[in-house]
């Protein structure tokens, strides 16, 4: 594979809003390297990387495949990495993986719809990763393709340090030709994919000449020496200090290149390939001291310490094969991993011997003898080790930084349609977060569902599809139950005497209660205020165990009660037929009776919502949360989209990431969170409490 070393690795995230063209442009840095002698189309199926029945059968990626290719000539060859992730929200997570071991991420942009949910989206997980990010304008072959505009809200929205490097010469139909301000050429592209290198026009030479004195001004501004000889030489660099401040300038985030294509027809991609080789950080460019914490010592320590054998690789990504078992993707952080190399999984403890390791292409893959520092790569059959966790040699113990993958968007509950398959559901799905961490299940105790958790209904269904094809368990999605709670508005007063006769030794127990609300969120209080000993001491406590019957099943309609304090302050007991029983009975019945007249009500849980919406999209969301008895907590832009907070209730969030998708043409994405109970309105709170009565007496039927 030629020289492979840390300085020359590329390891590069394709990231974008879905339809972007992320794909199609892995294809053709695929061809251009010569990895393949004929692009694949999705229309076809048989692209390197969107290889997964699933993702052949939708037209779109679901999962992120990393295709490893080397380009140039031996020795000086280049290997890069290339991480094509998915545009749908739904697979989110994907893309936090991919972007955490990339060093660069390649963020495509449409050129007819401009920036989008996916792509500010996916701007902020690169400010929190500190990628180096290369803009690609795409689809500059469509006649309603805007490059000006584009490029005006990457600036907008993303700073003044975006520069454009090329625009189109012949946008739209037709379109062949790019102008590139770095090597100041027209770059006219064959159908083939290569291109000649031309004199550029003469009615394009005043722009590419104000652009390139725009990208030349941003270099320098990021280098002290550079702007001295930017303003000595009128506004201009020596080639090879634009090309070392370029480089530079792009590792540390001071310079976010603007590049065209149009990946379907293959044109500009084999500059794009040559722009990263030449530009793009290496792994020790981009983070120059690797730090993580020493589990042992729970003290910081920066990999540049570590020992020169010692070796340390982070899983960033799993993915279960049936023929072949768990396939587990790593980037090498320190060090270089040889197979039969027995590390620590330091997130357990347990060690893990490293078999086989590969370098991967879509679905192909290729034994490797070694993966050098920076590397990514592929091991099997790792017996304890998922993604997140740190492998370290035992001479250098050290946990590496998470990925911080995103809260759910969406729950439904799930159950199996045949008995007894309770438990093959449960293993599979367990599985399945394994694969992908974004997607949660979790047993409900309350409500007794088992509930699964995801970033979107079309992820969860294709969960519950591969459910269904791996482990042969059809299941059905279902509405969950909303664990509603109950509480009193007023005050109340009540007497209970529990009596009863049947023969032998009876029951006697007498009660009276007080019931008090209290704040939110102050939870149950029992308070004893018997004095005189009229209840004997060792009776008051089943009062109160009585009452606890009712905290977990309310009287209104059986869901737990809250906020609320209890006084038992009097009462009368039996020298003969006083007993536990009889007082926990008095005490439950009287509860009972005084919850009954003290108002009672329902609460919902409200959840805060934040949606990130095209400003044109804005009327229609607003609307939507209307309707949802929502309301607007507060409204404000970020990178060119408007934001909005609200509180919802739970109850009206149910497939609202679907209903948001088709709002907003899947131009919005939002994230939800859990914020507090409040009051139910009256005709909810009815309806509740009527089903429940509906379900009691059938129970009893």
């Amino acid at each position: 594979m030629g020289n492979t070393n840390g300085a020359y690795i590329r390891n590069l995230a394709l990231v974008g809003h879905a339809g972007s063209g992320k794909t199609s442009l892995a294809e053709g840095i695929a061809f251009a390297a010569g990895l393949t002698n004929r692009r694949g189309t999705i229309q076809e199926g048989n692209t390197l990387s969107d290889y997964h029945p699933d993702e052949i059968a939708r037209k779109h990626s679901i999962n992120s495949s990393l295709i490893s290719l080397t380009t140039g000539t031996a020795p000086q060859t280049t290997k890069l990495n290339l991480l094509d992730t998915p545009g749908y929200s739904d697979f989110v997570g994907e893309v936090r993986a991919a972007l955490h071991v990339a060093d660069t991420a390649v963020m495509l942009v449409d050129a007819q719809h401009g920036v989008e949910a996916g792509t500010a989206t996916v701007w902020e997980f690169c400010e929190h990763d500190q990628n180096s990010v290369i803009f690609v304008i795409n689809k500059l072959d469509h006649t309603e393709s805007h490059f000006d505009d584009t490029v005006a809200q990457l600036k907008s929205r993303f700073g003044h340090e975006v520069a454009v490097v090329q625009f189109p010469l012949n946008p739209g139909d037709g379109f062949s030709t790019i102008v590139d301000v770095v090597k100041m050429k027209a770059l006219k592209f064959a159908a083939d994919g290569s291109y000649t290198e031309e004199a550029i026009p003469a009615s394009a030479e005043a722009r590419a000449d104000e652009l390139h004195r725009e990208l030349v001004e941003i270099v320098a501004e990021s280098d002290d020496a550079l702007m001295e000889e930017f303003f000595a030489n009128d506004g201009k660099l020596e080639e090879s200090h634009l090309s070392q401040g370029l480089k530079a300038s792009l590792a540390h985030r001071k310079l976010f290149p603007v590049l065209c294509a149009s990946a379907e027809k293959n044109i500009g991609t084999r500059r794009v390939l040559d722009f990263v080789v030449a530009n793009a950080p290496a792994p020790e460019e981009h983070i120059a001291d690797v730090r993580g914490i020493n589990p042992d010592t729970k003290k910081e320590v920066s990999l540049s310490t570590a020992p020169k054998d010692a070796t340390t690789l982070f899983v960033f990504k799993t993915v279960s094969e049936s023929h072949l078992g768990d396939l587990s993707f790593f980037r090498v952080f320190h060090g270089e991993l040889h197979p039969g190399t027995d590390l620590v999984n330091e997130s357990n403890g347990k060690s893990e011997r490293i078999a086989q390791v590969f370098t991967m292409s879509g679905k192909n893959r290729k034994e490797a003898t070694s993966v050098p520092n920076g590397d990514i790569a592929a091991a099997v059959k790792l017996k304890d080790t998922h993604t997140n966790n740190t492998l370290s040699s035992k001479s250098f113990p050290v946990v590496l930084t998470p990925i911080e993958f995103p809260a759910p968007v969406i729950t439904s509950a799930v159950r199996s349609k045949n008995k007894g398959d309770e438990e093959k559901m449960s293993m599979g799905l367990h599985t399945m977060h394994e694969e992908d961490p974004t997607f949660i299940l979790r047993i409900d105790p309350e409500m007794h569902q088992m509930l699964i958790e995801g970033q979107g209904e079309l992820q969860l269904d294709i969960i519950v599809k591969r459910l269904r094809e791996r482990y042969k368990v059809d299941v059905e999605i279902v509405e969950p139950l909303i664990p509603f709670r109950e509480t009193i508005k007023t005050p109340a007063d009540t007497r209970y005497r529990h009596r009863k006769q049947s023969g032998g030794a009876g029951q006697f127990g007498e009660v009276a209660i007080k019931l008090q609300p209290r704040k939110r969120g102050e939870g149950y209080e029992f308070i004893d205020a018997i004095v005189g000993g009229v209840i004997s001491g060792k009776h008051i406590p089943a009062v109160d165990k009585g009452i606890h019957d009712f905290l977990t099943h309310g009287p209104l309609a059986g869901y737990p009660v809250v906020d609320l304090a209890v006084t038992l302050y009097d009462g009368k007991e039996h020298p003969v037929d006083s007993n536990e029983n009889a007082f926990k009975t008095a005490g439950k019945m009287a509860f009972k009776e005084a919850f009954l007249s003290a108002k009672p009500v329902l609460l919902e849980p409200i959840f805060d919502i934040e949606i990130t919406v095209p400003g044109d999209h804005m009327g229609d969301v607003l609307g939507d949360i209307s309707s949802r008895r929502g309301k607007i907590a507060g409204m404000d832009s970020k990178n060119g989209m408007e934001v909005i907070r609200a509180k919802v209730p739970l109850a009206e969030l149910y497939h609202y990431s679907t209903r948001l998708r088709s709002l907003t043409q899947g131009r919005a994405q939002h994230k939800q969170s859990f914020s507090h109970y409040e009051e139910a309105p009256r005709d909810v709170a009815d309806k509740i409490v009527a089903e429940s009565a509906k379900h009691r007496v059938a129970e009893v039927e």
